[in-house]
């Protein structure tokens, strides 16, 4: 399956080239026109059958995923590191990880829990009292295996039953599988799909693409946070798994362009198609960056509901994303049949 394959591969934020080389032979393998920016953001151009000429359309989802960086190699041979992306100390300790090109294993380790204070054991260590334990003898071991600068995953095994996806990096890896899904169909009307880099660092990719595509609508595919879980209350939820997917209103980036957010509804419905508004406005989406560029771009984001996103395992439901490319495939095709006026 199209998620889980995506959601194995290393991918942090500015070392997507593993992931992009993954869809890039996708893209190969069914004749569709692509190519790579300075950045590494992939584009890829979707011939209409009916119409050539591009309309304005710009379908995006991002590759990469939060993780770490290695930082220092300390006498003993452990690895110190930095993270990269919106990663929460809780979610580290303990967690097995994958290093550099080589996929060296390793595990995150700390002080031992009888050698902390209480007021340590009471609070998560801050990642700068945190290493990476490669069970290397001394440093000249450890750099044998790796060495400062390179990137580090989580490492979990992605899996797939009933309606159930669970895997690293859902968010946004089953953004990307949509956009991929979406690229196997034919349309009337042309388009282009970016794939983009750096989205969980500040949306930097996108920012590029916009100025480089200059759409005059653009659909963001995210994945976004579930939090149905019993210690939260209803109305915190943001969004639920099995509810459908979301639209985004507004977060601290965008706000949604109206007529995107009722084309989005209407293909929803006429669908007879499940959906969801994202009740939480904060966080970041590539949308953030597109629709203020150039002359400003009309922009939407439609989402996969995940539970625990930027930890070691998320997970989210089959249907949910089902559902999101069904109703994309349906807002491409109303473009062509009503156009959409902005």
């Amino acid at each position: 399956m199209l998620i889980t394959a995506l959601s194995q591969i290393p991918g942090v934020s500015g070392d997507e080239a593993r992931v992009r080389n993954f869809i890039k032979e996708k893209l190969s393998l069914w004749g569709i026109k692509h190519y790579t920016d300075s950045l590494g953001n992939l584009y890829a151009l979707k011939e209409g059958s009916k119409n050539r000429e591009e309309i304005g359309l710009m379908l995006c989802a991002h590759m990469d995923e939060v993780g770490l960086m290695v930082s220092a190699i300390e006498k003993s041979g452990h690895l110190r590191f930095y993270k990269v992306g919106g990663i929460y100390e809780k979610h580290l300790v303990s967690k097995p990880v994958c290093i550099g090109a080589n996929n060296v294993l390793g595990v995150i380790g700390a002080k031992a829990v009888h050698l902390q204070k209480t007021e340590e054991r009471e609070k998560p260590l801050e990642a700068e009292k945190l290493y990476i334990d490669i069970g290397a003898k001394n440093k000249e071991d450890a750099e044998k295996a790796v060495k400062v600068g390179d990137y580090v995953t989580f490492w979990s095994e992605s899996s797939s039953s009933a309606n159930i996806i669970k895997g690293k990096a859902l968010d946004n890896r089953a953004g990307c599988a949509a956009l991929l899904e979406i690229l196997q169909r034919d349309y009337p009307i042309s388009f282009t799909a970016v794939f983009t880099v750096q989205e969980e660092i500040g949306i930097r990719g996108a920012r590029v693409a916009a100025y480089r595509v200059n759409p005059r609508i653009a659909l963001v595919i995210e994945t976004t946070g579930a939090v149905d879980i019993p210690e939260a209350r209803e109305q915190d939820y943001a969004t639920s798994l099995g509810a459908g997917p979301a639209f985004t209103v507004q977060d601290e980036s965008v706000i949604a362009h109206p007529r995107i957010l009722e084309r989005l509804i209407e293909v929803a419905e006429s669908q007879k198609k499940p959906y969801q508004f994202r009740r939480y406005g904060g966080n970041f989406t590539d949308a953030g960056a597109i629709a203020p560029a150039g002359s400003g771009v009309a922009a939407g984001v439609i989402s996969t509901p995940c539970r625990y996103i930027h930890t070691p395992v998320s997970m989210l439901f089959k249907e949910d994303w089902e559902n999101l490319v069904e109703i994309v495939d349906a807002f491409i095709r109303s473009v062509h049949e009503k156009g959409l006026e902005i």
